[in-house]
């Protein structure tokens, strides 16, 4: 028996049975559309509890789904034996997952408690408590020692009254709700690398089970994380300042030391032949931070992507490709109209933008990807489609293929405790969904112009889903054009958009004019088609993926660290 097992639920548990088109609100993320990547959290909780001697394990039940139709989680769970077994409700699509998951855990393993976590677990801790099958909740953004600290209670058997950032039922039945007092200043005390993962899937022999997303294996891009928290208040972004403060207590960011970071990146790249994907724009905590961690770093040779999260000047691009000289950018101002982008939070101009660009690819940055979004405030269904007509302007002055830009639909949920999500009447929005309870059932929906939490001031769902449609058709086209995919590659997203159009409008009908049981029977009949159009619909994933060669794993270094060389 293991201590505790950590199951990562897909969206909607039963999603191989279900036809639903979900459109493109993955396009732009590695995991598939029921969101089968875990969080890095999982990482640091499973490193966290080995160093103190637990036994625990990893499941992403999604992945496994992904990879085989035969996978029954229903099955696997009850092979499962541990104490206590962890789920994430990390990111609000898996509000129906993650519960259906508990639901089954407690079917097989009525008297193990269930442990959920994650931002969205702490914006909704007081409505998920009251679910029979949810024992304990840990709220904030780094559970790890709370989790430790109930884990002990567990095995002892006793009250976690002391447990900092819980909520729990007492035997009584009532519910407790302990103070958010765990906001560590510093990620200096976490394991940030996935040698105990490594070394997990050796001991458990479950390489897939530990996957943290379904094609990683094929791809394994690993992540480095900089900072908790955010200093920055974008207005749609669970993430930000405004709502760290109110859903983890937290004050100010926490950091990793910079050289520590640097120590994580070198771990990683030894690992893998794929990016490492540095979360958290390193001049957050400060110019000298930033410059301690380049110093630190000087000399890696490996892929990484950073992210921007404003504008970067000449002398910061130099600085990173001296230390990182296989680096990618990323940066996302999420529009073009900076009327838009101010209402966002993001106060700078296109000239800045494009400074930007020219500062990383002057330097030799390997390639500069450049975000948009359609679903933000005062964006009108104009201004969403001019931002192509900008990206072709950017194309033209910046044309030897290593600008990408993107576009895709802030879809499907507003995020729980951003500042639209709390004041949407401010930011020009109209809430769908309410409760948790409102979120899984929208999850049900077919479409997911149906599932949309949100509608806007200036675009409605039927608009949201036609302009972002008709935009990814728009890029599409000028990427072919500017020789930036295939003309292969681009005929294939052209008729997946196609296909995603036709496909919405026969299911609009069928919802408008169909009973629910000639709903469903309709639904299934359209399955195979609908199952064609949701990967890559409104450009192809792989745009985003960087080229690792026939093998991406450092097969020795791999083996070296699981026999704890």
């Amino acid at each position: 028996m293991i201590d505790l097992a950590l199951l990562h639920a897909p969206s909607v548990v039963d999603f191989r049975k279900r036809a639903t088109l979900w459109g493109p609100i993955s396009d732009l993320v590695p995991s598939t559309p029921v969101f089968d990547m875990y969080p890095i959290g999982f990482a640091t909780l499973l490193g966290h509890l080995q160093t103190l001697g637990y036994q625990a394990r990893i499941v992403n039940l999604a992945a496994r789904m992904v990879r085989s139709a035969h996978f029954d989680p229903r099955l696997a769970i009850e092979a499962l034996d541990a104490r206590a077994y962890g789920i994430d409700l990390h990111w609000l699509p898996h509000a129906h997952g993650a519960l259906e998951v508990a639901r089954l855990v407690k079917e097989s393993h009525a008297k193990a408690p269930v442990i959920l976590g994650g931002y969205s677990a702490s914006y909704f801790h007081r409505e998920l408590i009251t679910h029979g099958c949810v024992d304990y909740v840990l709220r904030g953004d780094s559970t790890e020692t709370p989790l430790a600290c109930l884990m002990a209670h567990i095995l002892e058997g006793s009250q976690p009254e002391d447990v900092p950032n819980l909520t729990w039922k007492d035997r009584a039945g009532r519910i407790r709700v302990n103070p958010l007092t765990w906001v560590p200043e510093t990620l200096d005390h976490l394991t940030l690398d996935y040698h105990p993962v490594v070394r997990s899937v050796i001991r458990d022999r479950d390489l897939v089970g530990y996957a943290p997303f379904s094609h990683w294996l094929e791809y394994p891009i690993m992540a480095s994380l900089s900072v908790k928290g955010c200093t920055h208040r974008c207005s749609i972004c669970g993430g930000s300042a405004f709502a760290s403060r109110h859903m983890s207590g937290r004050a100010r960011p926490a950091y990793r030391s910079p050289e520590r970071l640097a120590e994580d990146v070198r771990r990683l790249g030894r690992m893998s032949r794929a990016p490492v994907f540095l979360l958290g724009d390193l001049r957050q905590a400060g110019a000298d931070y930033a410059r301690r961690f380049l110093n630190a770093v000087q000399g890696f040779d490996g892929t990484i992507i950073v992210e921007f999260f404003r504008p970067v000047n000449r002398a910061f691009a130099e600085a990173l490709a001296s230390a990182l000289p296989n680096f990618i950018a990323e940066f996302s101002p999420e529009s073009h109209d900076a009327r838009v982008r101010e209402a966002s939070g993001k106060i700078y101009t296109n000239a800045q933008i494009e400074e930007t660009i020219a500062a990383c690819l002057g330097v030799g940055a390997k390639r500069f990807d450049l975000f948009f979004m359609i679903g933000l405030s005062q964006q009108t269904p104009d201004s969403a489609l001019a931002t192509v007509g900008y990206c072709r302007s950017l194309l033209r002055r910046f044309d030897d293929g290593r600008l990408i830009p993107f576009t895709s639909p802030l879809a499907p949920f507003l995020d729980p405790g951003s500042m639209a999500y709390e004041n949407p009447t401010r930011y020009g929005y109209l809430r769908h969904a309410q409760t948790l309870e409102d979120h899984r059932q929208l999850l049900l929906q077919p479409t997911w112009k149906h599932m949309l939490s949100y509608e806007t001031r200036w675009m409605n769902r039927d608009e949201l889903a036609t302009v972002t449609y008709e935009a990814g058709f728009r890029l599409n086209r000028l990427k072919r054009e500017m020789e930036l995919i295939s003309g292969a590659r681009a005929e294939e997203t052209e008729s997946r958009i196609q296909e995603a159009q036709i496909l919405m409008a026969e299911l609009d009908r069928l919802i408008a004019t169909s009973s629910t049981a000639e709903m469903a029977e309709a639904l299934l009949r359209l399955k195979p088609r609908i199952d064609r159009a949701n990967t890559s619909t409104v450009c192809d994933k792989q745009e985003l993926d960087v080229r690792t060669g026939i093998v991406p794993f450092k097969l020795v270094n791999l083996a070296k660290i699981g026999l704890g060389l």
